[in-house]
């Protein structure tokens, strides 16, 4: 465990091992990549058992599909194409400066700081450890206090894989945290609730430091009227109900023809019986991570029920062992904390319509989702929706997936985060694109310096175009 006392001591040496090499060359960021690409490999039992002993239970294969493989493929990206990214853009300098260059160098930050949330907290601490080192920094990585197993031993593994100096592991409470987001970082990613990103923004702002906020919100999956739609609902409960609805962007609530309501309900039901059975004895349904989580799910269930919502469940609950069982609840109404607060978790509000356009102005009077999901053919409805709708990113025909593409940026909007990360746009988040400009050693600049006489006359003419 890190204290608080000890954070700017540890910032300080990894600051002073950043000037000694302020501009790695491409073999050194590919043999940290490389480290860590071995770390996961060598280690993603112990990975993925920790991680299910701090949420009580965790699929493997859910670890394994969602939280290894995205790691993997992401370092495996930045090595194919870090290289590449490294370069510096060069061109000829405007018309009326030549023979001048111009250049856009990409450098290092420095230091960057990553604060690692609870739900994924081995994708969420790789993916901006794999874009930062790409970019040629050392990492100060906080991870969660709510997965002890597995923090301890993400420092451990670290710690092992690379010298002193380079990345940094900080386990500790939440007024480590709070310490942590005071340090003079030359960037730091937040991953985490909306409320904590205030907090993290104000502790940032005292040292102007550069913040990527990946927060969260009310990411809604909208099903036109001519969606396929049993994919559809096959697609919003598998996004829906991976890690127990535990995931930033998993669809928040849905928006349906006020007609199908009670086919999306039958729908589901089917789809859950097929995906998950039985789910409060079902090893391959997740848990909720913690008791003060779930109390607040099922206070947000209540609260909504005792206002006039129905309650759709399938499956029995099990608090001893935090098993909330997906629900689906109808009859809501926007005074309601479920339909005022992000859920993250398996309770999935339905809310219907009767014209797409109605279900386009519910999104966009709302503060900008980090996701939108849209399920339609209609090419036109689809464009419709896109344009009149603002979010973090979207899946057209699917949940979830957009988050794995390399070549598209993750990032919110609004309410749900500012800036990006992921592949060459996570290189960019973590670099100065630094501009240059070459001036050659036999130019016509002198022609514009003082005293301003006829030739600066004639010349100035000539700029303007008149």
């Amino acid at each position: 465990m890190t204290t608080s006392s000890a954070l700017p001591e540890l910032f300080a040496h990894m600051r002073a091992a950043q000037a000694c090499d302020p501009l790695p060359a491409w073999p050194l960021r590919a043999r940290r990549l490389r480290a860590l690409e071995t770390l996961l490999h060598e280690n993603r039992d112990a990975i993925a058992a920790a991680i299910a002993t701090d949420f009580g239970r965790r699929p493997a294969e859910e670890i394994t599909l969602y939280e290894m493989f995205p790691s993997l493929s992401g370092i495996r990206h930045a090595l194919r194409h870090g290289r590449r990214w490294m370069r510096p853009r060069r061109q000829w300098a405007g018309f009326w400066f030549l023979p001048a260059r111009t250049e856009i160098l990409p450098q290092p930050l420095g230091v960057v700081g990553v604060i690692v949330p609870w739900n994924y907290p081995l994708y969420l601490a790789i993916g901006p450890l794999t874009d930062a080192l790409a970019a040629g920094n050392r990492v100060l990585v906080k991870m969660s206090e709510f997965t002890p197993r597995f923090s301890a031993l993400f420092a451990q593994l670290i710690e092992h894989h690379f010298p002193e100096g380079e990345i940094k592991v900080v386990n500790g409470d939440a007024d480590v945290a709070r310490a942590f987001a005071t340090l003079p970082f030359d960037h730091l990613l937040f991953t985490g609730s909306t409320a904590v990103g205030h907090e993290v923004m104000r502790a940032a702002s005292a040292n102007l430091t550069p913040v990527t906020l990946e927060l969260g919100g009310k990411s809604p999956a909208i099903i036109g009227p001519g969606a396929r739609f049993a994919h559809a609902v096959q697609r919003i409960v598998m996004g829906k109900l991976i890690n127990a609805g535990q995931t930033c962007i998993a669809p928040d609530y849905v928006l349906l023809p006020r007609d199908r309501v009670n086919d999306f309900i039958a729908a589901v039901r089917v789809e859950i019986a097929q995906r998950y059975p039985q789910p409060a004895s079902n090893p391959q349904y997740a848990s909720i991570a913690s008791d003060r989580h779930y109390a607040r799910l099922s206070a947000l269930r209540d609260a909504a029920v005792a206002a006039g919502a129905k309650a759709h469940v399938f499956g029995d609950a099990d608090a001893t062992t935090r098993v909330f069982p997906p629900t689906l609840l109808t009859d809501v109404d926007d005074g309601m904390e479920v339909m005022r607060q992000e859920i993250f978790g398996p309770l999935l509000p339905i809310v219907p319509y009767d014209r797409i356009d109605q279900a386009i102005a519910y999104v966009a009077a709302r503060p900008h989702p980090l996701a939108l999901y849209v399920f339609e053919e209609n090419r036109a409805t689809i464009d419709q929706i896109l344009v009149h709708t603002l979010a973090g990113g979207v899946s057209v025909n699917d949940t979830l997936l957009h988050i794995a593409q390399h070549h598209l940026p993750f990032g919110g909007v609004g309410a749900s985060g500012m800036g990006a990360y992921h592949g060459e746009q996570g290189f960019r988040t973590f670099s100065r694109m630094k501009p240059v400009l070459r001036q050659a050693r036999w130019n016509a600049i002198g022609l514009l310096n003082p005293p301003y006489r006829d030739m600066f006359r004639r010349m100035t003419k000539i700029l303007l175009g008149r």
